[in-house]
Protein backbone atom coordinates (compact mmCIF):
# COMPACT_ATOMS: atom_id res chain seq x y z
CA UNK A 1 0.00 0.00 0.00
CA UNK A 2 2.78 2.42 0.86
CA UNK A 3 4.48 1.82 -2.50
CA UNK A 4 1.30 2.73 -4.33
CA UNK A 5 0.75 5.83 -2.19
CA UNK A 6 4.31 7.08 -2.82
CA UNK A 7 3.70 6.75 -6.56
CA UNK A 8 0.65 9.02 -6.45
CA UNK A 9 1.38 12.72 -6.50
CA UNK A 10 -0.82 14.91 -4.34
CA UNK A 11 -1.56 17.01 -7.40
CA UNK A 12 -2.81 13.95 -9.27
CA UNK A 13 -5.10 13.01 -6.37
CA UNK A 14 -6.39 16.56 -6.13
CA UNK A 15 -7.10 16.63 -9.86
CA UNK A 16 -8.91 13.30 -9.57
CA UNK A 17 -11.01 14.63 -6.68
CA UNK A 18 -11.91 17.78 -8.57
CA UNK A 19 -13.35 15.78 -11.46
CA UNK A 20 -15.52 13.58 -9.24
CA UNK A 21 -19.07 14.45 -8.25
CA UNK A 22 -18.80 11.95 -5.42
CA UNK A 23 -16.23 11.76 -2.63
CA UNK A 24 -12.63 10.53 -2.69
CA UNK A 25 -11.08 9.08 0.48
CA UNK A 26 -7.36 8.61 1.12
CA UNK A 27 -5.55 7.07 4.10
CA UNK A 28 -5.42 9.56 6.95
CA UNK A 29 -8.54 11.44 5.87
CA UNK A 30 -11.42 11.83 8.30
CA UNK A 31 -13.77 9.48 6.46
CA UNK A 32 -11.31 6.86 5.19
CA UNK A 33 -11.62 4.58 8.23
CA UNK A 34 -15.40 4.81 8.07
CA UNK A 35 -15.46 4.00 4.35
CA UNK A 36 -12.86 1.21 4.46
CA UNK A 37 -14.51 -1.65 6.46
CA UNK A 38 -16.57 -4.34 4.75
CA UNK A 39 -19.39 -6.50 6.13
CA UNK A 40 -17.12 -9.44 6.94
CA UNK A 41 -15.03 -8.53 9.98
CA UNK A 42 -12.39 -11.04 8.84
CA UNK A 43 -11.44 -8.68 6.01
CA UNK A 44 -9.06 -5.83 6.88
CA UNK A 45 -7.78 -4.29 3.65
CA UNK A 46 -6.24 -0.86 3.13
CA UNK A 47 -6.86 0.53 -0.35
CA UNK A 48 -4.81 3.46 -1.60
CA UNK A 49 -7.96 5.30 -2.63
CA UNK A 50 -11.71 4.88 -2.23
CA UNK A 51 -13.77 6.60 -4.90
CA UNK A 52 -17.35 6.81 -3.69
CA UNK A 53 -19.07 7.39 -7.00
CA UNK A 54 -22.23 9.44 -7.36
CA UNK A 55 -22.99 8.46 -10.95
CA UNK A 56 -21.76 6.51 -13.95
CA UNK A 57 -19.45 9.31 -15.07
CA UNK A 58 -17.65 9.06 -11.73
CA UNK A 59 -17.07 5.38 -12.42
CA UNK A 60 -15.56 6.19 -15.82
CA UNK A 61 -13.27 8.80 -14.23
CA UNK A 62 -12.18 6.47 -11.41
CA UNK A 63 -11.49 3.60 -13.76
CA UNK A 64 -9.35 5.80 -16.01
CA UNK A 65 -7.35 7.06 -13.03
CA UNK A 66 -6.69 3.53 -11.77
CA UNK A 67 -5.52 2.38 -15.17
CA UNK A 68 -3.30 5.43 -15.66
CA UNK A 69 -1.56 4.85 -12.32
CA UNK A 70 -1.41 1.05 -12.42
CA UNK A 71 -3.70 0.50 -9.45
CA UNK A 72 -5.61 -2.73 -8.90
CA UNK A 73 -9.36 -2.16 -9.07
CA UNK A 74 -11.98 -3.52 -6.70
CA UNK A 75 -15.68 -2.77 -7.12
CA UNK A 76 -17.92 -2.34 -4.11
CA UNK A 77 -21.68 -2.58 -4.33
CA UNK A 78 -23.14 -3.71 -1.02
CA UNK A 79 -19.74 -4.75 0.35
CA UNK A 80 -21.28 -8.05 1.46
CA UNK A 81 -19.10 -10.49 -0.49
CA UNK A 82 -17.88 -12.99 2.09
CA UNK A 83 -14.41 -13.20 0.53
CA UNK A 84 -13.85 -9.43 0.76
CA UNK A 85 -13.53 -8.84 -2.97
CA UNK A 86 -15.01 -5.37 -2.62
CA UNK A 87 -11.64 -4.00 -1.53
CA UNK A 88 -7.98 -4.27 -2.48
CA UNK A 89 -4.83 -3.62 -0.49
CA UNK A 90 -3.05 -0.72 -2.16
CA UNK A 91 -5.61 -0.52 -4.95
CA UNK A 92 -8.51 1.72 -5.87
CA UNK A 93 -12.01 0.88 -4.70
CA UNK A 94 -14.79 1.96 -7.04
CA UNK A 95 -17.46 2.32 -4.38
CA UNK A 96 -21.04 2.34 -5.68
CA UNK A 97 -22.68 2.35 -2.25
CA UNK A 98 -24.21 5.81 -2.74
CA UNK A 99 -25.72 4.89 -6.12
CA UNK A 100 -29.04 3.72 -4.72
CA UNK A 101 -31.73 4.92 -7.13
CA UNK A 102 -34.54 2.43 -7.88
CA UNK A 103 -37.20 3.04 -10.53
CA UNK A 104 -40.24 0.74 -10.72
CA UNK A 105 -42.63 0.62 -13.68
CA UNK A 106 -45.57 -1.36 -12.31
CA UNK A 107 -47.22 -1.61 -15.73
CA UNK A 108 -44.34 -3.44 -17.41
CA UNK A 109 -43.09 -4.92 -14.11
CA UNK A 110 -39.61 -3.64 -14.96
CA UNK A 111 -37.29 -2.35 -12.26
CA UNK A 112 -34.08 -0.39 -12.80
CA UNK A 113 -31.72 -0.31 -9.82
CA UNK A 114 -28.28 1.29 -9.51
CA UNK A 115 -25.21 -0.70 -8.53
CA UNK A 116 -25.17 0.27 -4.85
CA UNK A 117 -28.70 -0.92 -4.13
CA UNK A 118 -29.17 -3.61 -1.48
CA UNK A 119 -31.85 -6.29 -1.40
CA UNK A 120 -33.63 -4.30 1.30
CA UNK A 121 -33.63 -1.17 -0.85
CA UNK A 122 -35.00 -3.08 -3.83
CA UNK A 123 -37.68 -4.88 -1.81
CA UNK A 124 -38.93 -1.64 -0.27
CA UNK A 125 -39.34 -0.06 -3.71
CA UNK A 126 -41.02 -3.02 -5.40
CA UNK A 127 -43.33 -3.98 -2.53
CA UNK A 128 -44.94 -0.55 -2.82
CA UNK A 129 -46.53 -2.07 -5.95
CA UNK A 130 -46.88 -5.62 -4.56
CA UNK A 131 -44.02 -6.77 -6.77
CA UNK A 132 -40.74 -8.52 -6.01
CA UNK A 133 -37.57 -9.34 -7.94
CA UNK A 134 -36.10 -12.78 -7.14
CA UNK A 135 -33.34 -11.99 -4.65
CA UNK A 136 -31.41 -13.51 -1.77
CA UNK A 137 -32.45 -13.93 1.86
CA UNK A 138 -30.31 -11.36 3.75
CA UNK A 139 -31.45 -7.82 3.01
CA UNK A 140 -28.11 -6.04 3.54
CA UNK A 141 -26.66 -8.00 0.60
CA UNK A 142 -25.93 -5.92 -2.50
CA UNK A 143 -27.95 -6.82 -5.57
CA UNK A 144 -24.86 -6.44 -7.79
CA UNK A 145 -22.65 -9.18 -6.43
CA UNK A 146 -25.64 -11.44 -5.80
CA UNK A 147 -26.90 -11.16 -9.38
CA UNK A 148 -23.50 -11.42 -11.03
CA UNK A 149 -22.86 -14.65 -9.10
CA UNK A 150 -26.33 -16.17 -9.55
CA UNK A 151 -28.69 -15.39 -6.70
CA UNK A 152 -30.68 -18.01 -4.78
CA UNK A 153 -33.70 -17.02 -2.68
CA UNK A 154 -37.30 -17.71 -1.75
CA UNK A 155 -38.47 -17.33 -5.38
CA UNK A 156 -35.89 -19.60 -7.04
CA UNK A 157 -38.17 -22.52 -7.87
CA UNK A 158 -41.08 -20.26 -8.85
CA UNK A 159 -39.33 -17.55 -10.88
CA UNK A 160 -35.65 -18.48 -11.11
CA UNK A 161 -32.38 -17.02 -9.92
CA UNK A 162 -31.65 -13.31 -9.62
CA UNK A 163 -29.54 -13.49 -12.78
CA UNK A 164 -32.49 -15.10 -14.60
CA UNK A 165 -34.62 -12.03 -13.83
CA UNK A 166 -32.01 -9.66 -15.31
CA UNK A 167 -33.23 -8.10 -18.55
CA UNK A 168 -30.55 -5.48 -19.22
CA UNK A 169 -27.59 -3.72 -17.60
CA UNK A 170 -25.51 -0.58 -17.94
CA UNK A 171 -21.83 -1.51 -17.90
CA UNK A 172 -18.61 0.50 -17.84
CA UNK A 173 -16.00 -1.59 -19.63
CA UNK A 174 -12.25 -1.62 -19.03
CA UNK A 175 -11.62 0.95 -21.78
CA UNK A 176 -14.17 3.38 -20.30
CA UNK A 177 -17.06 2.76 -22.66
CA UNK A 178 -20.58 2.83 -21.23
CA UNK A 179 -22.56 0.04 -22.83
CA UNK A 180 -26.06 -1.33 -22.56
CA UNK A 181 -26.14 -5.11 -22.41
CA UNK A 182 -29.30 -7.06 -23.14
CA UNK A 183 -30.53 -9.91 -25.29
CA UNK A 184 -30.48 -7.48 -28.24
CA UNK A 185 -27.44 -5.30 -27.48
CA UNK A 186 -24.00 -6.66 -26.67
CA UNK A 187 -25.66 -10.02 -26.12
CA UNK A 188 -22.42 -11.82 -25.31
CA UNK A 189 -21.68 -9.36 -22.50
CA UNK A 190 -25.24 -9.76 -21.22
CA UNK A 191 -24.79 -13.55 -21.20
CA UNK A 192 -21.60 -13.17 -19.14
CA UNK A 193 -23.24 -10.89 -16.57
CA UNK A 194 -25.94 -13.45 -15.81
CA UNK A 195 -24.09 -15.51 -13.24
CA UNK A 196 -20.55 -15.26 -14.61
CA UNK A 197 -19.16 -12.99 -11.89
CA UNK A 198 -17.80 -9.44 -12.05
CA UNK A 199 -15.15 -9.99 -14.70
CA UNK A 200 -16.16 -7.88 -17.67
CA UNK A 201 -16.87 -4.42 -16.30
CA UNK A 202 -18.51 -2.29 -13.63
CA UNK A 203 -22.30 -2.69 -13.69
CA UNK A 204 -23.76 0.66 -12.72
CA UNK A 205 -27.44 -0.25 -13.27
CA UNK A 206 -29.48 -3.45 -13.44
CA UNK A 207 -32.85 -3.82 -15.14
CA UNK A 208 -34.98 -6.69 -13.81
CA UNK A 209 -38.33 -8.28 -14.36
CA UNK A 210 -40.40 -8.29 -11.17
CA UNK A 211 -43.26 -10.62 -10.28
CA UNK A 212 -46.53 -10.12 -8.39
CA UNK A 213 -46.08 -10.95 -4.71
CA UNK A 214 -47.31 -9.73 -1.34
CA UNK A 215 -47.83 -7.72 0.62
CA UNK A 216 -48.24 -10.84 2.81
CA UNK A 217 -46.94 -14.38 2.38
CA UNK A 218 -47.08 -17.53 4.44
CA UNK A 219 -43.67 -18.17 5.94
CA UNK A 220 -42.41 -21.63 6.85
CA UNK A 221 -40.00 -21.73 9.81
CA UNK A 222 -40.22 -24.94 11.79
CA UNK A 223 -37.37 -26.20 13.99
CA UNK A 224 -37.08 -29.91 14.81
CA UNK A 225 -34.66 -31.84 17.04
CA UNK A 226 -31.61 -32.82 14.99
CA UNK A 227 -32.46 -36.48 15.63
CA UNK A 228 -35.29 -36.00 13.10
CA UNK A 229 -32.89 -34.92 10.33
CA UNK A 230 -33.35 -38.07 8.25
CA UNK A 231 -37.13 -37.72 8.50
CA UNK A 232 -37.26 -33.99 7.80
CA UNK A 233 -34.66 -33.64 5.04
CA UNK A 234 -35.51 -37.05 3.62
CA UNK A 235 -39.17 -36.08 3.30
CA UNK A 236 -38.40 -33.00 1.21
CA UNK A 237 -35.88 -35.00 -0.82
CA UNK A 238 -38.43 -37.74 -1.51
CA UNK A 239 -41.05 -35.24 -2.68
CA UNK A 240 -38.87 -34.73 -5.76
CA UNK A 241 -41.02 -33.36 -8.59
CA UNK A 242 -44.00 -33.17 -6.20
CA UNK A 243 -42.34 -30.38 -4.23
CA UNK A 244 -44.46 -27.34 -5.16
CA UNK A 245 -42.67 -24.72 -7.23
CA UNK A 246 -44.15 -22.03 -5.00
CA UNK A 247 -41.77 -23.20 -2.26
CA UNK A 248 -37.97 -22.95 -2.34
CA UNK A 249 -37.14 -24.41 1.07
CA UNK A 250 -33.80 -24.34 2.85
CA UNK A 251 -33.01 -27.16 5.23
CA UNK A 252 -30.86 -25.73 8.01
CA UNK A 253 -28.74 -27.57 10.55
CA UNK A 254 -27.53 -25.43 13.42
CA UNK A 255 -27.95 -24.75 17.13
CA UNK A 256 -30.93 -23.03 18.76
CA UNK A 257 -29.97 -19.44 19.63
CA UNK A 258 -30.64 -17.82 22.97
CA UNK A 259 -33.62 -15.86 21.68
CA UNK A 260 -36.96 -15.21 23.34
CA UNK A 261 -39.04 -16.92 20.65
CA UNK A 262 -37.33 -20.26 21.36
CA UNK A 263 -38.09 -22.18 24.57
CA UNK A 264 -35.24 -21.72 27.05
CA UNK A 265 -34.87 -25.49 27.49
CA UNK A 266 -33.82 -25.78 23.83
CA UNK A 267 -31.18 -23.04 23.82
CA UNK A 268 -27.89 -24.35 22.44
CA UNK A 269 -29.33 -27.66 21.26
CA UNK A 270 -28.75 -28.83 17.67
CA UNK A 271 -31.70 -28.55 15.31
CA UNK A 272 -32.80 -29.25 11.77
CA UNK A 273 -35.18 -26.66 10.33
CA UNK A 274 -37.20 -26.03 7.21
CA UNK A 275 -37.43 -22.35 6.23
CA UNK A 276 -39.12 -20.84 3.20
CA UNK A 277 -41.80 -18.52 1.86
CA UNK A 278 -44.85 -19.63 -0.11
CA UNK A 279 -44.85 -17.61 -3.33
CA UNK A 280 -48.61 -17.31 -3.65
CA UNK A 281 -51.55 -16.48 -1.41
CA UNK A 282 -51.38 -16.86 2.34
CA UNK A 283 -54.33 -19.26 2.30
CA UNK A 284 -52.70 -21.54 -0.28
CA UNK A 285 -49.44 -21.47 1.63
CA UNK A 286 -50.93 -22.39 4.98
CA UNK A 287 -52.67 -25.40 3.46
CA UNK A 288 -49.76 -26.52 1.27
CA UNK A 289 -47.15 -26.30 4.02
CA UNK A 290 -49.14 -27.91 6.82
CA UNK A 291 -47.58 -31.36 6.30
CA UNK A 292 -44.03 -29.96 6.58
CA UNK A 293 -44.84 -28.65 10.06
CA UNK A 294 -45.76 -32.05 11.53
CA UNK A 295 -42.90 -34.30 10.43
CA UNK A 296 -41.86 -34.70 14.08
CA UNK A 297 -42.49 -32.91 17.38
CA UNK A 298 -41.07 -29.42 16.73
CA UNK A 299 -38.84 -27.55 19.14
CA UNK A 300 -40.42 -24.35 17.82
CA UNK A 301 -42.76 -23.50 14.96
CA UNK A 302 -42.50 -19.88 13.91
CA UNK A 303 -44.52 -20.39 10.73
CA UNK A 304 -47.40 -18.12 9.84
CA UNK A 305 -48.56 -15.21 7.69
CA UNK A 306 -46.35 -12.14 7.64
CA UNK A 307 -45.41 -9.29 5.31
CA UNK A 308 -43.00 -10.36 2.57
CA UNK A 309 -40.64 -7.61 3.71
CA UNK A 310 -40.43 -9.27 7.14
CA UNK A 311 -39.90 -12.69 5.57
CA UNK A 312 -36.97 -11.25 3.66
CA UNK A 313 -35.50 -10.06 6.96
CA UNK A 314 -35.90 -13.40 8.75
CA UNK A 315 -32.17 -14.16 8.77
CA UNK A 316 -30.86 -10.58 9.04
CA UNK A 317 -30.00 -10.63 12.75
CA UNK A 318 -27.87 -13.74 12.21
CA UNK A 319 -25.47 -11.83 9.92
CA UNK A 320 -24.44 -8.58 11.66
CA UNK A 321 -21.91 -6.28 10.04
CA UNK A 322 -18.49 -6.88 11.54
CA UNK A 323 -19.11 -10.52 12.40
CA UNK A 324 -16.59 -13.11 11.24
CA UNK A 325 -17.62 -15.26 8.28
CA UNK A 326 -16.14 -17.96 6.09
CA UNK A 327 -18.44 -19.74 3.65
CA UNK A 328 -17.86 -22.63 1.30
CA UNK A 329 -20.27 -24.57 -0.89
CA UNK A 330 -20.61 -27.84 -2.72
CA UNK A 331 -23.24 -29.26 -5.01
CA UNK A 332 -24.53 -32.74 -4.23
CA UNK A 333 -25.60 -35.38 -6.70
CA UNK A 334 -27.44 -37.27 -3.93
CA UNK A 335 -28.81 -36.49 -0.49
CA UNK A 336 -28.69 -40.01 0.88
CA UNK A 337 -29.43 -40.93 4.48
CA UNK A 338 -25.68 -41.36 4.88
CA UNK A 339 -25.10 -37.81 3.61
CA UNK A 340 -27.71 -36.50 6.07
CA UNK A 341 -26.00 -38.38 8.90
CA UNK A 342 -22.69 -36.79 7.92
CA UNK A 343 -24.29 -33.33 7.95
CA UNK A 344 -25.61 -33.99 11.46
CA UNK A 345 -22.13 -35.04 12.62
CA UNK A 346 -20.46 -32.03 11.01
CA UNK A 347 -23.00 -29.69 12.59
CA UNK A 348 -22.22 -31.15 16.02
CA UNK A 349 -18.51 -30.47 15.45
CA UNK A 350 -18.94 -26.75 14.68
CA UNK A 351 -16.80 -24.58 17.01
CA UNK A 352 -19.40 -21.80 16.86
CA UNK A 353 -23.07 -22.11 17.76
CA UNK A 354 -23.78 -19.45 15.09
CA UNK A 355 -22.57 -21.65 12.21
CA UNK A 356 -24.97 -23.57 9.99
CA UNK A 357 -25.04 -26.14 7.24
CA UNK A 358 -27.73 -25.18 4.73
CA UNK A 359 -29.35 -27.59 2.28
CA UNK A 360 -30.73 -25.75 -0.73
CA UNK A 361 -33.17 -27.95 -2.68
CA UNK A 362 -32.31 -26.96 -6.26
CA UNK A 363 -33.98 -29.82 -8.14
CA UNK A 364 -36.86 -28.82 -10.38
CA UNK A 365 -38.61 -25.49 -10.77
CA UNK A 366 -37.98 -22.42 -12.88
CA UNK A 367 -34.22 -22.13 -12.29
CA UNK A 368 -33.57 -25.69 -13.41
CA UNK A 369 -35.58 -25.21 -16.63
CA UNK A 370 -33.27 -22.48 -17.93
CA UNK A 371 -31.03 -24.12 -20.57
CA UNK A 372 -27.49 -24.70 -19.35
CA UNK A 373 -26.02 -22.47 -22.07
CA UNK A 374 -28.57 -19.64 -21.75
CA UNK A 375 -26.61 -17.86 -19.01
CA UNK A 376 -23.07 -17.97 -17.67
CA UNK A 377 -24.27 -19.40 -14.35
CA UNK A 378 -22.71 -22.79 -13.62
CA UNK A 379 -24.27 -26.20 -13.21
CA UNK A 380 -28.06 -26.14 -12.80
CA UNK A 381 -28.48 -29.91 -12.85
CA UNK A 382 -27.33 -30.74 -9.31
CA UNK A 383 -30.41 -31.38 -7.14
CA UNK A 384 -28.86 -30.03 -3.92
CA UNK A 385 -26.43 -27.34 -2.86
CA UNK A 386 -24.84 -27.26 0.57
CA UNK A 387 -23.95 -23.87 1.99
CA UNK A 388 -21.22 -24.33 4.59
CA UNK A 389 -21.46 -21.24 6.79
CA UNK A 390 -18.90 -20.67 9.50
CA UNK A 391 -20.25 -17.66 11.43
CA UNK A 392 -18.66 -16.46 14.68
CA UNK A 393 -17.69 -13.36 16.68
CA UNK A 394 -14.57 -14.21 18.70
CA UNK A 395 -11.44 -13.41 16.67
CA UNK A 396 -9.48 -15.84 18.85
CA UNK A 397 -11.39 -18.70 17.20
CA UNK A 398 -10.79 -17.62 13.59
CA UNK A 399 -8.50 -20.52 12.78
CA UNK A 400 -10.78 -23.17 14.29
CA UNK A 401 -13.88 -21.93 12.47
CA UNK A 402 -12.19 -21.66 9.08
CA UNK A 403 -10.75 -25.15 9.57
CA UNK A 404 -14.20 -26.54 10.38
CA UNK A 405 -15.71 -25.15 7.16
CA UNK A 406 -12.86 -26.53 5.07
CA UNK A 407 -13.21 -29.89 6.81
CA UNK A 408 -16.94 -29.95 5.97
CA UNK A 409 -16.20 -29.38 2.28
CA UNK A 410 -13.73 -32.27 2.23
CA UNK A 411 -16.06 -34.56 4.21
CA UNK A 412 -18.87 -34.06 1.66
CA UNK A 413 -16.72 -34.69 -1.43
CA UNK A 414 -17.92 -38.26 -1.87
CA UNK A 415 -21.48 -36.99 -2.47
CA UNK A 416 -20.47 -33.98 -4.56
CA UNK A 417 -20.72 -33.30 -8.27
CA UNK A 418 -17.51 -31.29 -7.96
CA UNK A 419 -19.37 -28.05 -8.58
CA UNK A 420 -19.82 -25.12 -6.22
CA UNK A 421 -21.59 -21.75 -5.96
CA UNK A 422 -19.62 -18.66 -7.01
CA UNK A 423 -21.01 -16.53 -4.17
CA UNK A 424 -19.78 -18.89 -1.42
CA UNK A 425 -16.04 -19.07 -2.26
CA UNK A 426 -14.28 -19.14 1.11
CA UNK A 427 -11.60 -16.47 0.77
CA UNK A 428 -11.16 -17.38 -2.92
CA UNK A 429 -7.92 -19.02 -1.85
CA UNK A 430 -8.41 -21.84 -4.36
CA UNK A 431 -7.96 -19.36 -7.19
CA UNK A 432 -9.04 -19.89 -10.74
CA UNK A 433 -9.49 -23.64 -10.28
CA UNK A 434 -12.42 -22.94 -7.96
CA UNK A 435 -13.89 -20.43 -10.43
CA UNK A 436 -13.68 -23.04 -13.17
CA UNK A 437 -15.39 -25.60 -10.91
CA UNK A 438 -18.21 -23.17 -10.13
CA UNK A 439 -18.77 -22.04 -13.72
CA UNK A 440 -18.31 -25.41 -15.37
CA UNK A 441 -18.95 -25.47 -19.11
CA UNK A 442 -19.39 -21.67 -19.18
CA UNK A 443 -15.78 -21.03 -18.24
CA UNK A 444 -14.14 -21.19 -21.68
CA UNK A 445 -16.80 -19.02 -23.30
CA UNK A 446 -16.32 -16.49 -20.51
CA UNK A 447 -12.60 -16.39 -21.28
CA UNK A 448 -13.38 -15.48 -24.88
CA UNK A 449 -15.82 -12.74 -23.82
CA UNK A 450 -13.31 -11.45 -21.28
CA UNK A 451 -10.77 -11.10 -24.07
CA UNK A 452 -13.22 -8.97 -26.01
CA UNK A 453 -14.21 -6.61 -23.18
CA UNK A 454 -11.18 -6.76 -20.86
CA UNK A 455 -8.18 -8.06 -22.83
CA UNK A 456 -5.71 -6.60 -20.31
CA UNK A 457 -7.40 -8.38 -17.38
CA UNK A 458 -8.08 -5.09 -15.58
CA UNK A 459 -10.92 -6.64 -13.57
CA UNK A 460 -8.95 -9.48 -12.02
CA UNK A 461 -9.72 -9.09 -8.30
CA UNK A 462 -13.23 -10.60 -8.48
CA UNK A 463 -12.80 -14.40 -8.81
CA UNK A 464 -10.86 -13.92 -11.97
CA UNK A 465 -11.52 -15.43 -15.37
CA UNK A 466 -8.41 -14.80 -17.42
CA UNK A 467 -8.90 -13.73 -21.03
CA UNK A 468 -7.87 -16.15 -23.74
CA UNK A 469 -4.34 -15.24 -24.76
CA UNK A 470 -3.17 -14.77 -28.31
CA UNK A 471 -1.18 -17.79 -29.60
CA UNK A 472 2.59 -17.30 -29.57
Amino acid sequence: MELHMHSLAVSDIDAFRSRMTGALFVPGSADYETARPLWNGMIDKHPALIARCANTEDVVIALAFAREHGLDIAVRGGGHNVAGMASSDGGLVIDLSEMKAVRVDPGSRRVVAEGGVTIGDLDAATQAYHLAVPMGVVTETGIAGLTLGGGYGWQTRKHGLSCDALRAAEVVTADGRVLRASADENADLFWALRGGGGNCGVVTAFEYEAYPLGPDVFGLAVFYPVEAARTVLGHVRDLGPDLPESLSPIGVLGHIPEAEFFPVEHWGKPFVALVGAWIGTVEEGEQALASLRTLAEPMADLSGPLPFLEMQQFFDEDYPTGGHYYWKSTRLAVLSDAAIDDLVTLNAEAPSAHSTLDVWFTDGGAASRVPADATAFGDRSAPYMIGIEANWHDAATDEANVAWARHCAVALESYSTGGSYLNFPGFAEDGEAAVRAALGASYDRLRAIKKQYDPDNVFHTHQNVTPILEPV
